[in-house]
């Protein structure tokens, strides 16, 4: 058959929508093109796809070779579209059957010698495979993070021959299992670290105790910066749920996830030089800010009038709500934000 369809998902925000790479073989000149509103690195893979292709043993059919991700009116963007695009080429061309591809999603960036490279935002599409009942593929670097839910087959090949391999049923592959996760043994800064201060410690137990948001007011030098490190020591850890949504928006930001820290609440403390979109998130494609990347966790605010005032009155709907919404002219992206706000500053 001339037509295949391979399951990918796209990367917006938290979110993974679901991606369908069409690729379809015609008569014609030989030529690849690909439609669906590619952006320029989604149009370069066709050449790493060639190369790949070539360079792992298959033959690129010399046909005229159309690629279609649908839906076309959603954006895609990165090389996570690779591995699924040189999959739909060799089911198109016969060289993979349709039934071997079935129920899985693919994901991946292809070296030109096709080995797999890894993608960020794997997390959230991870969440969504295992929900969708699909087996994901993915590189290697990935599969740690993709093994995080507990509910999805997970497997990384190391380079397309071998995912082909496994495939057409010549090479057995493991699936990756859940490692381990550290239910304690937390690195997290000590509050026997401070001496004295019986009134600051206390008001951070009770803020802790009840999620307050919290002003500490005094001299430099009196500890308000080492106290408010301490809080997180303080905190109880974080939910299963509580510490996947965090590490989905990690994984959106591109951040590295320490499996040894992986219930600890994370500490934040952006500099006070810090802009509106550093602080809240955007961009042209939105990233997450400071207040996404504190999701369930402390942001700390030093010498909070040195914040520009524009920027502190950004924080007053998401700690309202909990969320962040980035509005742009092509899309709308929605990014967590329940964060505990600590600040402090100097006497005038």
């Amino acid at each position: 058959m001339s037509l295949a369809i391979v399951n990918t998902r796209a990367k917006l925000g938290v979110e993974a929508p679901l991606v369908k790479v069409e690729a379809h073989l015609s008569n014609g000149l030989p030529a690849l093109s690909i439609v669906g509103l590619p952006e320029a690195a989604v149009k370069e893979s066709k050449d790493r796809v060639r190369s790949a292709l070539l360079n792992s043993g298959f033959e690129f059919p010399a046909r005229r070779i159309t690629i279609n991700l649908a839906p076309a009116d959603l954006p895609k963007e990165g090389g996570r579209y690779d591995l699924a695009i040189a999959v739909g080429v060799l089911a198109a061309s016969g060289q993979l059957p349709d039934e071997a591809i079935a129920g899985y999603e693919f994901y991946g960036e292809l070296a030109l010698s096709g080995e797999l490279r890894p993608v960020a935002g794997m997390l959230p599409a991870a969440l969504r495979c295992a929900q969708a009942g699909a087996k994901i593929m993915l590189p290697p670097q990935n599969a740690q993070e993709a093994s995080l839910v507990s509910a999805l087959e997970v497997y990384a090949p190391a380079t397309l021959g071998q995912l082909a391999a496994f495939l057409l049923g010549h090479e057995r592959m493991t699936p990756i299992r859940q490692q381990e996760r550290p239910a304690s043994g937390r690195k997290a800064p000590d509050m026997a670290d401070i001496k004295g201060q019986f009134q600051a410690k206390r008001a951070l137990e009770i803020a802790a105790a009840g999620n307050h948001n919290m002003l500490m007011f005094g001299p430099p030098g009196t500890g308000k910066t080492m106290l408010a490190s301490r809080l997180v020591g303080i905190l109880p850890e974080l939910t299963e749920m509580e510490a996947l949504e965090t590490a989905a928006v990690n994984s959106v930001a591109g951040v590295s996830l320490d499996m040894t820290q992986w219930r600890q609440r994370r500490f934040r403390a952006p500099h006070h030089t810090a802009s509106a979109v550093a602080l809240v998130g955007g961009g042209s494609n939105p990233k997450p800010g400071e207040i996404s990347l504190a999701h369930n966790s402390v942001l700390f605010l030093d010498e909070l009038p040195e914040f520009d005032r524009k920027v502190l009155e950004v924080l007053r709907e998401p700690m309202e709500s909990g969320e962040i919404v980035i509005s742009r002219a092509a899309q709308q992206t929605t990014f967590p934000a329940r964060f505990q706000l600590i600040a402090a500053m100097n006497p005038c």
